[in-house]
Parts: C-alpha cells; sequence; structure tokens
C-alpha cells in the first residue's frame, strides 16, 4: 500500500492534470444521460400490466393519454381547441364529441353514457393520445405545447402532465439540493476540521468524484430523477469520512515523517487499506438495492455504488495530490478544532453501561410497532405540490366529473359484440365505476357500424384488440381502487383469458405488491452481505450478530418515527432507507469494533479496551454523522418534492440515530457480551490459548 502511497505523491501533478481533464467527458456524459420522471415504468417488464402498455404502444400508437378539460367554451370553440392540439407533434389522436358526430348535432342527441362521461355544467372533457409513453421526452414536450395552446380556463390531467411537472420541478430544484448540502457540509467541517481551507478541498476532491460518477451514468443511457436528485447529496455524505480519515493520517504521520511527501505516501497506504473495508460495507448496501424486482433499486443501487468506488479513488489520489499542491495555505489557516474531544465519553458509557442496554430494549418495542405500523402511500401525486397545474387539473376532474383515476382494458378483437356489451354492463355494477367506453358505447346503437369513423374505429379497435376506458371514482393506490382493479380483472377473464386491465392504478397495484416483497429481499440480502462481510474482517461469529443488531436497532426507531408523528412515507422510502442507513453507519460501528479488538488483543482488561474504543472513536463517528445529516438535512427541508425530501430527511435523522446507538449501546452490548466476543472470535481464542500455556510454564508445569 505505501508503494502505491509513494506512486501517487511522486505522480501528484499529472495526476491532477488528467483529474481535471477528466471533468470535461464527464459533463458531456452527465449532460447526455437521459433522465426518467416515471416511477411505474420501473416495474417488470413481464407482469401483464406493464405488457398491455407495450401492446397499446406497439398496435395502438398510444403509448400515453391525458383527459384535457375545457370550462365555459362553446361546442365550436372546443372543436377548434381540440384542431390545434391534433397538431401538435406526437399527438396520435383526440377524442371527444365531434369524433363520432358531425359538431352539427346537438350534443344532446349524444348516446347518454358517452355525455354524461365527457359533459359537466359548463364543463366538457377530450381524451388527448400520445404516440409515445407516458413519461418520453416527446410525450412531454408536446404537454408543455398543448398548456402554450390552452388558456386559463383548460385544464390538463393525467399521468404525462404530473411527470412533466415533476420533470421541470426536479431541474428546477436539482442545483439547490447540491448548493444546501454543499453549505451545511463546510459548516460542519470548518467546526471538526483543523484549518479553514481543508474543508474546501475535501469538497473540491468530492465533487469531482460525484462529477465523474454523474458522468458515466451515460452508460446506462438514462437514470431516474430520484437518483440524479439523491446521488450527489448522498455521494457526498457517505464519502467524507474518507478525506477525514486521510487528512488525520497525515497529521499523524506529519509527526513521524519531516518529509512531507514521505509522511503523505505512509498516509496513502494506511488511508487505502482502511476504506477499502470500509466503503466495502457501503457499496454492499446499494449493491443489495440491487435485487429488488422494481428496478428503480437496480438504478438507484449501481449509481451509488459506483461513486463509492470514485469517492475511494478520489480520496486516495486527487485529495493528496490537492493537499500536497495547497501545503502551505492549509498551514496558514490552520485553527484549533471547534468540535472538543469526548475524553471522558467512554468512562461515562461503561459506568452506565445497563442503564444504556435496558433503554436500547424499551425503546425497540414502541420503535419495531412503529416500523411495521407506519403509513405507506404509493400516489405519485401526493409527492408534489398542489399548486402544480397538473395537481390543479386532476382535482377538477375529480370535482366535476367525479373521477380520479381511469383503466384501459385490452380484449381480444373477436370477442364478440354481444359479450363487450355484457361484460361492460357488468362492469359499471362494480362499485366506484363512472362509466365504462368502448366502440359499441361511443358509436351508440343507432349507428350502424359501417358509419363508424375510422379515426374512432382506430382508436379503439385494431385486428388483434379492442380498447375499452373505464372511469372511476376511486384515487389511485387507495384500498378501493385496488379492490376495483381487482373485480374488473375478474370480469374481463372470465369473458376473454387473454383480456388485460392497464392504467396508472393496476400498475400502481402492482408495485405495491411488488415492493412488498421487494422490501424482504433486500432487508435480507443487505443484512445477510454486511453480516458475512462483518465476520470476514473481524473471524467472528457473535461481533457480526451485535453490530447489526445496533443499527437495525437505529433503522426501527428511525422508521418508527413517522407512525407516532403521524407522517405518512413514501413507498420507496420503506424499501430503501433501512439498506442505506445499514450499509452507510455500520462504518461507525466497523471503526469502534475495531478499536475495541485492538485494546483487547493487546491484552487490555474489559472496562478498559471498551472506555479506550469508546472515547477514541466517538469524536470522529460524531463528525461522520454530522456531515452525513448536513448532507440531507437541508435537503429535507427545502425539496417541494415529497419523495425527495422524506428520503433526505429519514437519512439525515438515520445518521444521528445511528450515531447515537453506536456511541452509547454498541459499547454496553461490548460489556454485556465481552466473554462471548473472546470465546467467539478466533484470534482472542487463539490468545486466550497462548496466555494459559504461559501461565502453566509460569507456575512450574511441565508441559
Amino acid at each position: 500500500m505505501k508503494n502505491f502511497g509513494k506512486w501517487v505523491v511522486k505522480f501528484r501533478i499529472p495526476i491532477l492534470i488528467i483529474s481535471f481533464l477528466l471533468l470535461i467527458p464527464s459533463f458531456f456524459g452527465y449532460i447526455g444521460t437521459r433522465v426518467n420522471y416515471d416511477i411505474l415504468s420501473y416495474l417488470p417488464k413481464d407482469i401483464e400490466t406493464m405488457v398491455g402498455q407495450d401492446i397499446l404502444v406497439d398496435e395502438f400508437g398510444t403509448g400515453a393519454f391525458s383527459m384535457f378539460i375545457t370550462e365555459g367554451m362553446q361546442p365550436k370553440e372546443v372543436a377548434e381547441l381540440k384542431e390545434k392540439i391534433e397538431g401538435v407533434d406526437h399527438v396520435e389522436k383526440v377524442i371527444w364529441y365531434d369524433t363520432a358526430m358531425d359538431i352539427s348535432v346537438p350534443m344532446e342527441l349524444m348516446p347518454d353514457e358517452l355525455y354524461d362521461a365527457f359533459n359537466s355544467g359548463e364543463c366538457t372533457m377530450m381524451i388527448i393520445i400520445f404516440n409515445e409513453t407516458t413519461s418520453a421526452d416527446s410525450t412531454m414536450e408536446a404537454i408543455e405545447e398543448i398548456r402554450g395552446i390552452a388558456d386559463k380556463s383548460c385544464f390538463l390531467s393525467g399521468m404525462s402532465a404530473v411527470v412533466t411537472d415533476t420533470k421541470n420541478l426536479s431541474e428546477r430544484e436539482a442545483p439547490i439540493y447540491v448548493f444546501i448540502a454543499v453549505l451545511l457540509t463546510c459548516i460542519i467541517l470548518s467546526l471538526a476540521m483543523d484549518s479553514y481551507l481543508v474543508s474546501f478541498i475535501f469538497l473540491l476532491s468530492i465533487g469531482m468524484a460525484i462529477v465523474y460518477n454523474l458522468g458515466s451514468n451515460i452508460v446506462f443511457g438514462e437514470i431516474s430523477y430520484i437518483t440524479k436528485a439523491l446521488s450527489a447529496v448522498l455521494q457526498l455524505g457517505v464519502t467524507m469520512d474518507y478525506s477525514i480519515f486521510l487528512w488525520h493520517s497525515y497529521q499523524e504521520q506529519r509527526r513521524t515523517y519531516e518529509n512531507k511527501k514521505e509522511a503523505m505516501a505512509a498516509a496513502i497506504g494506511e488511508t487505502l487499506s482502511s476504506v477499502v473495508g470500509s466503503s466495502i460495507t457501503t457499496v454492499a448496501g446499494f449493491i443489495a438495492l440491487c435485487f429488488m424486482s422494481f428496478t428503480l433499486g437496480m438504478d438507484l443501487g449501481l449509481v451509488m455504488a459506483k461513486g463509492v468506488v470514485f469517492g475511494v479513488a478520489a480520496c486516495v489520489t486527487i485529495l493528496p495530490s490537492l493537499i500536497l499542491a495547497l501545503d502551505k495555505p492549509l498551514e496558514k489557516t490552520k485553527h484549533k478544532a471547534l468540535i472538543p474531544d469526548m475524553d471522558r465519553i467512554g468512562g461515562f458509557v461503561t459506568g452506565h453501561f445497563t442503564v444504556f442496554a435496558v433503554l436500547f430494549l424499551i425503546t425497540l418495542i414502541p420503535a419495531l410497532y412503529g416500523y411495521r405500523n407506519a403509513r405507506v402511500y404509493y400516489n405519485l401525486d401526493e409527492t408534489l405540490p398542489k399548486d402544480l397545474q397538473s395537481i390543479i387539473a386532476n382535482e377538477k376532474l375529480e370535482k366535476e366529473f367525479d373521477m380520479n383515476a381511469t383503466h384501459m382494458l385490452l380484449v381480444s378483437a373477436d370477442l364478440s359484440s354481444k359479450d363487450v356489451k355484457h361484460m361492460s354492463e357488468e362492469m359499471k355494477e362494480v362499485p366506484g365505476v363512472s362509466w365504462v367506453l368502448g366502440l359499441n358505447a361511443v358509436k351508440g346503437a343507432a349507428l350502424p357500424d359501417e358509419m363508424v369513423p375510422d379515426e374512432l374505429r382506430e382508436a379503439l379497435s385494431n385486428e388483434n384488440w379492442q380498447l375499452l376506458l373505464i372511469g372511476s371514482k376511486y384515487k389511485v393506490a387507495s384500498e378501493e381502487v385496488n379492490n376495483q382493479c381487482d373485480t374488473l380483472e375478474r370480469i374481463c377473464k372470465s369473458y376473454d383469458p387473454k383480456g388485460m386491465l392497464v392504467g396508472e392504478a393496476p400498475c400502481t397495484k402492482d408495485l405495491i405488491r411488488i415492493t412488498d416483497k421487494d422490501f424482504k429481499t433486500v432487508s435480507v440480502v443487505s443484512i445477510g452481505v454486511i453480516f458475512l462481510i462483518i465476520m470476514f474482517v473481524f473471524k467472528s461469529v457473535s461481533l457480526p450478530v451485535i453490530l447489526v443488531a445496533v443499527i437495525e436497532g437505529a433503522i426501527f426507531v428511525n422508521m418508527g418515527i413517522p407512525f407516532y408523528t403521524g407522517t405518512p412515507i413514501p413507498f420507496i422510502a420503506s424499501v430503501v432507507i433501512g439498506t442505506i442507513q445499514l450499509g452507510a453507519t455500520v462504518d461507525y460501528a466497523i471503526l469502534m469494533t475495531t478499536r475495541y479488538r485492538r485494546e483487547r488483543t493487546a491484552g487490555a482488561g474489559k472496562r478498559e479496551a471498551v472506555t479506550i474504543a469508546c472515547q477514541t472513536s466517538a469524536k470522529s463517528i460524531v463528525v461522520s454523522a454530522l456531515t452525513f445529516f448536513a448532507a440531507t438535512f437541508g435537503v429535507g427541508l427545502y425539496s417541494n418534492i415529497d419523495m425527495i425530501s422524506s428520503l433526505c430527511t429519514l437519512m439525515a435523522r438515520g445518521a444521528i440515530i445511528s450515531m447515537i446507538s453506536v456511541i452509547f449501546i454498541l459499547p454496553s452490548m461490548f460489556m454485556i457480551f465481552d466473554r462471548l466476543i473472546m470465546v467467539s472470535t478466533w484470534k482472542e481464542k487463539i490468545k486466550e490459548k497462548k496466555e494459559k500455556r504461559t501461565r502453566k510454564i509460569e507456575g512450574g508445569v511441565v508441559l
């Protein structure tokens, strides 16, 4: 490792030159990586709802649709507006009254079902069908153009409109997330470190690693907007430890070596051997997300695992090169660290370890209850501010038309008109169904098949499939709409086993089912992998159990708090937060455990070893946790996208809870289970045997 350190020191100038040059392709990679704002698109491609959506795109040219409401407009004005909307690129069709009948025919002559579905008081509704998917760039561009054509008395609802608003809001806020994280991290580092300039050097080094990570995402083609919004902030929070460790190691080596280059070479070698082991648990936590069927987990997991690797690489190459290049300014800006040493905390914890152990057990009961019963929401509308155009339009749709969701039903083209009619009638009786519209309903009984306009026929049928639209009064992700979807699917299958119910509500129902399974899978994988890593590192059976139990306890407390505060959390938080908190903060426990084992191996008694481990590790743990807290807390307060705000708030709070658990609970566990640890840890067992043999020789016993 030291040879690598010598190499870095020797080539520090070329390293800096190459590092800055690499920012150029990284920047172009960053702007060239597409961002996906449709969370539902990460559902498995082989489930029926996603297969049905592919059929809509491939055979109907219908990737997405929106409900467009006009208020206080005459039929002639609506017809003119419809014509303009049809001229927008990527708008496939617009279904309204004049799609079935000439505008000169009074609306009152429409079939009652069709009239009631598309008219309410002074409001009338049309269906805009796009030829690309919900979150396609072309669809979002079309949404923006339609909004430009329409006036204030028009409302464009639907998932594509929500996705468009999400994109605009996210792009507006993302740079501010980074600014807030950097500012708050700078403040924490200025208090914790012994140089004002060093915090900026840390941020420059990590910032370059973040740019490399974001730029290299181009190999994936696209990433989710959640990954884009969180990756920089999260990478800053979880990799700052490595920079702090290098700086402390360098300062320590300066007292041993007179030459600063030799000191840095030694510091790099020591840091590399330490942070590689530490980063493996963090990477493992993120890799565990890749086991989710809901592939948003893989999206976030791969990007963040890659970010940790870039963070380690930057810490042992770019950062030491910057420190050596700016050695004189660093010396001039030195000051006394404002966060005090924690020399007495070890004695305090070991003196009251039974109290902390009992508090841990008492806290665990309500924490587990809250963790299991916290309210989780899946409706993506709830993550956005209520003043966005799409949210206002959705509320207008609910108020005027008593409609919250629209399902699309695909049935075989050879299903007879009689069966379609009977199926539709049966579906209309399902609670919460407002209307069922297919080709028969639109044309009415009086209009012969040959007189159906080609435009209408192409929109609702082809040689393989018939398409029906079903209006629902129930909100997406509610228990009522999920039960409604189950009933509709059952009716559909009784008439056509190949039939499929698709749309936002059926997809969200699948999302609930899949993420519930993913939560269990990810938890088992992350705990299992990190358990094995700790067991391998410490060659112990008991230590992994203790360390993981302490961090899992902190996770239960963190995830249980929303239940007691009455705060609903987004579904993705319930899946990923536990894994992120475990992978990112188990390092705190590993740091203290390493020192505890070192002291016990050196012959220190139980209490002495735990006291030393606690008081020597506490400050590093506090600085690390506060840095993670600073990188995420401000974003949680600022973000108007609740999914991002909730994730950041949970991560920030989790860092602090894990810090408290490691400083107070983990030493208490060492005190209680010291004998078990010594017996079940390989090196300690060998040492005890050696000590026993020595005592026998000294006692005059011949072996």
